[in-house]
């Protein structure tokens, strides 16, 4: 061939007709992508009366599967009783935590909520009586929009939240599902991966365990670590209540400690609460108090308690993580704000691995996942030929 016509340059409709070619066939390929995500989650939608169990009964299998396993090791139990002991231990010492608590938190949610309403009307008053540049209008406007769902809020607490037959009737049947799923998954998930890799065989079974397997412990990682927060927050919350001499400490600790499972989100609306109750008992100065209270506590947890307990493991964006309880709540409503986040670490752990694989195969460097020492793979196994079928650092006791 001659020299000139083989290092010609492409002419420019080829470049753009080969950028456009690019460019359609990638927008195809995330339409289908985007298809099958929106797919996924009708399917999800529809099937919402089983996924929630199993979701359920997976974290509640995370809890407790160290100690029926302790069970197991030491007490030489079985496999069955074991799980039997640990579920019956369990639910009986949240049936008495409730039954202890229950009774004066229901008669002050009713309480919790008026004071709210009051507190939004102080703050409505004190902003009137500023110099802000914020007309009354809107001031007005915003306050009884939130005074008008706080107090639908404490309307259906007075009656009772769950109302009516349907309701009641669905959280049982939900609560037995959860049960039962738990015992399986606590008596047989051991079997589980094994299983797993058996069926797929060794060229997708080696892959689908090491990703169950971190998934599994970024799961279980993250429910003990937001319980062991939570109860750290309320108590030091609800202390500096007491100190202050701030009403409701109780209701607003038991509030403190169920909002550490939506992160961000939970702590600024307890929070705001907190103060808002403060401001129209204590009068402002207290309400400040709180204020510091409750930052320092905030402080306190996201600087050395989530980095100390939690590692790099889910290391997750704070935006991901306020756009997740946004859409999870939009979706499937409170369960969907407290199950967003794990859903949707588990879905990084998915990712990361996939990247590593594709960092793997084209001789990219490898991150570091010191959360994951598996993981890592020496520089001359990772560039080496023959080994792109095998997960990054899967070792063979997984299997």
């Amino acid at each position: 061939m001659h020299p000139q016509l083989s290092s010609r340059s492409p002419s420019r409709e080829e470049v753009v007709g080969h950028g456009i070619d690019w460019l359609a066939r990638w927008t195809v390929r995330w339409l289908l992508v985007a298809l099958g995500a929106v797919a996924l989650g009708w399917l999800v939608g529809k099937g919402w009366s089983i996924v929630l169990p199993v979701v359920l009964a997976l974290i509640l299998t995370t809890v407790l599967q160290p100690p029926a396993q302790w069970l197991e090791r030491r007490l030489r139990l079985p496999a069955a009783v074991a799980a039997l002991v640990v579920i019956l231990v369990g639910l009986g010492l949240v049936t008495a935590l409730g039954v202890t608590i229950a009774p004066s938190v229901g008669e002050q949610a009713v309480e919790l909520a008026d004071s709210a309403s009051l507190g939004l009307g102080e703050i409505e008053r004190l902003v009137a009586e500023s110099s802000l540049q914020i007309t009354q209008n809107q001031v007005e406007t915003f306050v009884a929009a939130a005074q008008d769902r706080l107090q639908s809020s404490a309307s259906s607490i007075a009656s009772g939240v769950l109302v009516g037959v349907g309701a009641v009737t669905s959280a049982l049947i939900t609560l037995v599902l959860t049960l039962v799923l738990s015992f399986f998954f606590i008596k047989d998930g051991p079997r589980f991966l094994p299983w797993l890799h058996q069926l797929t065989g060794d060229r997708a079974g080696p892959h689908l365990v090491e990703v169950g397997s971190r998934a599994w412990s970024t799961l279980g990682g993250f429910v003990r670590t937001q319980a062991l927060v939570g109860l750290i927050d309320a108590v030091l919350i609800g202390t500096g209540l007491v100190l202050v001499g701030v009403p409701l400490a109780v209701p607003l600790a038991v509030l403190t400690f169920i909002a550490a499972f939506a992160p961000i989100v939970g702590a600024i609306t307890v929070g705001a609460l907190a103060v808002l109750v403060a401001l129209v008992a204590n009068g402002w100065v207290s309400a400040l108090i709180v204020m510091a209270i409750v930052l320092g506590v905030q402080q306190l947890e996201g600087n050395v308690l989530l980095p100390w307990l939690q590692g790099r493991s889910l290391r997750l964006h704070a935006g991901v993580v306020l756009l997740t309880i946004v859409l999870g709540s939009t979706l499937f409503g409170v369960a969907g704000a407290f199950l967003g986040v794990p859903a949707v670490a588990v879905l990084a752990v998915v990712v990361r691995y996939l990247d590593a694989q594709v960092r793997e195969r084209t001789g990219e460097p490898l991150k570091d996942e010191p959360d994951h020492p598996a993981a890592e793979v020496d520089d001359d196994e990772s560039g080496a030929e023959g080994d792109s079928d095998q997960p990054v650092g899967h070792e063979q006791d997984h299997a």
